[in-house]
């Protein structure tokens, strides 16, 4: 096929006129101020379509010369975002012809430091999760413009590709329902270490409404919450003269030792307490009771993911335009919150 037919057709598919695609995929979309969203779903539909394997094309483009593999570097495997987005992220590199791999941040400083130079040899491009995206690896895989980019973390120091969750519209959502269910008294279980900003959104969210008592914040060690004696840390906030109400987890993996806990001591959820997770976990509709959580919206990440990623690479890690998206979670209404069982 034609290249000119092949710029008609996406075009076509994508609503955009052949002029505007012709402008991207010629590398002219900033020069003609083409918003930089429209030209990553212009280079992802032709790299899906085959648009760059076409021999018409003179000159090789970078991908071409590596790999064709995306790496993704992850802080823990024991991650319900990480186990929720791989899937995603696989079919959608796979799509548009890339091999995906996982790599999990070897704690041994020294010894990542000389991966990360390792990574480049391997790998087309890599994405950072979470964590993973420590001051050192960032600066080590700018310095030599090497593609890559940020998901499920905001870097407020320096302008990097990101891809986020808004979590302070999250904290909303969560005020909003908890309002409406009439509870006063709120026990945050939080992670020694963990993301304070959510904490801190969250904690002024519910300070806002004149309903709700201040919340108390109690923060475990993660590696140790299956070991009662730490989990025991929230027993005082089950008994007068707190009388919590709700228990809200600021990580899915904090959920499962919790739950075991109130069962142990004949705490019934949500009849004597109600539980809200701020991150949805693996089976959280199935267990019993089924789990009220903010769901990350994964597919959209995922396919940010791979269009900001692609564009990264068609411009060898020097594009000029950085973006840092922030998309909104949906509250799952299950039965840990009360909901249903006060409707009742």
């Amino acid at each position: 096929m034609a290249k000119k037919l092949k710029n008609k057709d996406l075009a076509k598919k994508l609503g955009v006129s052949g002029t505007l695609v012709s402008l991207v995929l010629n590398n002219k979309g900033d020069q003609y101020g083409i918003k930089k969203e429209t030209q990553e779903k212009v280079f992802f539909l032709a790299k899906k379509m085959g648009y760059f394997n076409d021999a018409e094309l003179s000159k090789p483009l970078p991908i071409e010369e590596k790999p064709g593999i995306i790496g993704m570097v992850v802080p823990s495997l024991n991650d319900s975002f990480v186990c929720g987005i791989i899937p995603l992220l696989q079919k959608a590199f796979s799509g548009i012809g890339f091999g995906f791999s996982i790599i999990s941040k070897d704690t041994d400083d020294t010894r990542y430091d000389r991966m990360i130079g390792a990574f480049k040899r391997f790998y087309s491009a890599l994405i950072l999760v979470g964590d993973a995206a420590d001051e050192t690896s960032v600066r080590a895989l700018r310095n030599t413009e090497y593609p890559f980019i940020i998901l499920d973390k905001t870097l407020t120091t320096s302008r990097i590709n990101t891809i986020d969750t808004d979590m302070e519209y999250g904290a909303e959502l969560v005020k909003k329902h908890i309002e409406s269910l009439g509870y006063k008294n709120i026990l945050i279980v939080g992670e020694t270490g963990g993301d304070k900003k959510e904490l801190s959104s969250l904690v002024a969210a519910l300070l806002e409404t004149e309903t709700q008592n201040k919340p108390v914040v109690v923060e475990i060690e993660r590696s140790i919450l299956s070991d009662d004696m730490d989990i025991k840390k929230i027993e005082p906030y089950l008994r007068p003269p707190y009388r919590i109400d709700l228990v809200i987890t600021m990580k899915a993996e904090t959920v499962y030792p919790l739950v075991s806990f109130l069962w142990d001591m004949k705490i019934r959820v949500p009849n004597d307490i109600a539980l809200i997770s701020m991150k949805d976990g693996t089976a959280f509709e199935l267990m019993s009771p089924s789990v009220t959580a903010l769901k990350k919206p994964l597919q959209a990440m995922a396919l940010k993911a791979v269009n900001m990623l692609w564009t990264e690479i068609k411009n060898s890690g020097k594009s000029k335009y950085v973006r840092q998206v922030n998309l909104n979670p949906e509250l799952v209404i299950r039965s840990s919150c009360g909901s249903f069982r006060q409707k009742e």
